[in-house]
């Protein structure tokens, strides 16, 4: 039908749109939040009686509240982490970890290490910045440089993948109910593995030493009390979910909540001029929230126009494992977020080890490319010796370490399901795909 066409046209568009977004300075928030709203529009005005829908109006509800769940939840943690970080809690962490002397191989696991960490608690914003920070505050010669940001768009990524505030796509298939807390977490063993595989393979052309700097920002009782806060939450979170299964939302926000009153009673005795802690809800990624809240729209209108059952197709063909796996470097040329949403939509039939997998791969594949992450666009960025081609130097090292990382996932979930997995056929099921 034409309605169909139309809206299958903005979604390409919206991707070409994200694609181009730093050719054009053209924020990608603003272009799918305008396609998403529209796609909605034609469903109400063309779709019930050319699609057969029975209710636009329930359907986009039903939209709205899941996108307000992630939102919502995103928003809190986003919140906390825009706090510390300008505090400069977060720089005076990195500070006390870091040697003030180091050889560059053991700093290259050091740095890997520490953005794999940072990345769980962090959006992977924030800890692809402060990763970068780190990495360009080294004063290390160009080829080196390069390899030390490859690997941080990769630890961030992979860090993400294990905890449902590292990572918006882990976030995504958590709420689905497809997975549990206690499942993903099982993600950062192989996740870190192939974090370590990728920087021993970075080593060839490091060896010598790295003098760093010990600068550390004063921080006043109710920063560092925040600090202790935010990691409560997110213990609070997990145990809270798992023990009474109460949604992270509530928890996070409530958490908040406890540091907005926490600075309502130390500002009222202070003279200092500095910002409100309410105000820190301000300064928080707001493009980023509207990206996902377009795109998210855009999804729930392409499932309601009945057009995501064709990938529920490719899982037809193939096995999950193999599916999954291409899913992942597809999202290396398109946004994960999307991805993950119509593999969702689509309602395809899968086991727990199969979505691990699938989390795995969606929350690392974009690393594969410069292009393919928020992470690596923010390094195209910010690092003057990364460009498309310079990263793509390193797509095999990076391709491998994915691989081993996807295959540990798979063989890991089936051990804590009903249906354990071989880690042989793994093997032998991804090689054919390779081949």
């Amino acid at each position: 039908m034409w309605l169909q066409g139309v809206l299958v046209g903005l979604a390409i568009g919206a991707f070409v749109l994200i694609a181009i977004e730093d050719v054009i300075h053209l924020n990608k928030a603003k272009t799918t939040l305008l396609l998403g709203t529209f796609s909605w529009l034609l469903l109400f005005i063309f779709g019930p009686g050319a699609l057969g829908v029975d209710d636009v109006g329930e359907s986009l509800n039903e939209n709205l509240l899941e996108i307000a769940t992630l939102w919502l939840f995103l928003m809190a943690a986003m919140t906390f982490v825009a706090f510390l970080n300008a505090k400069g809690l977060i720089a005076n962490l990195i500070y006390r970890l870091l040697p003030g002397r180091i050889g560059e191989r053991g700093l290259l696991y050091l740095t890997g290490t520490f953005a794999f960490a940072f990345s769980s608690l962090a959006d992977n914003i924030t800890a692809t910045l402060v990763s970068l920070t780190l990495v360009l505050s080294l004063g290390l010669p160009p080829k080196k440089t390069l390899r030390f940001a490859v690997l941080a768009v990769f630890a961030v990524n992979s860090g993400g993948v294990a905890l449902i505030t590292g990572d918006v796509t882990t976030l995504m298939i958590f709420l689905a109910d497809k997975v549990r807390i206690s499942e993903l977490m099982l993600l950062a063993i192989p996740a870190f593995v192939s974090v370590m595989l990728l920087a021993t393979l970075l080593l060839p052309g490091l060896g010598g030493k790295v003098h760093l700097s010990r600068e550390r920002r004063p921080t006043r009782r109710l920063d560092r009390f925040v600090a202790w806060l935010f990691l409560a939450t997110i213990l609070s979170t997990l145990g809270l979910n798992v023990l009474f299964g109460i949604p992270p939302l509530l928890t996070f926000l409530f958490g908040m909540s406890i540091m907005f009153l926490l600075g309502h009673v130390a500002e009222r005795r202070s003279d200092s001029e500095e910002r409100r802690i309410l105000d820190y809800i301000r300064i928080i990624e707001f493009d980023t929230l509207l990206f996902f809240l377009g795109i998210l729209l855009m999804v729930g209108a392409l499932k309601e126009a009945r057009l995501l059952e064709g990938l529920a197709q490719l899982y037809d063909v193939m096995p999950a494992m193999q599916a999954n796996y291409l899913i992942g470097l597809l999202s290396a040329l398109v946004d994960n977020v999307p991805l993950t949403a119509a593999v969702l939509k689509a309602d395809v039939g899968m086991n727990d080890a199969e979505w691990l997998a699938l989390t795995y791969a969606a929350g690392v594949g974009g690393s594969l490319l410069i292009i393919g992450s928020a992470a690596g666009v923010i390094a195209l960025s910010k690092v003057r010796e990364v460009t498309f081609m310079s990263y793509l130097r390193f797509f095999p090292a990076l391709l491998l370490a994915y691989s081993v990382g996807y295959v540990g996932a798979y063989w890991l979930g089936g051990q804590v399901t009903d249906t354990p997995m071989d880690l042989g056929v793994a093997l032998m099921s991804l090689g054919s795909l390779l081949r």
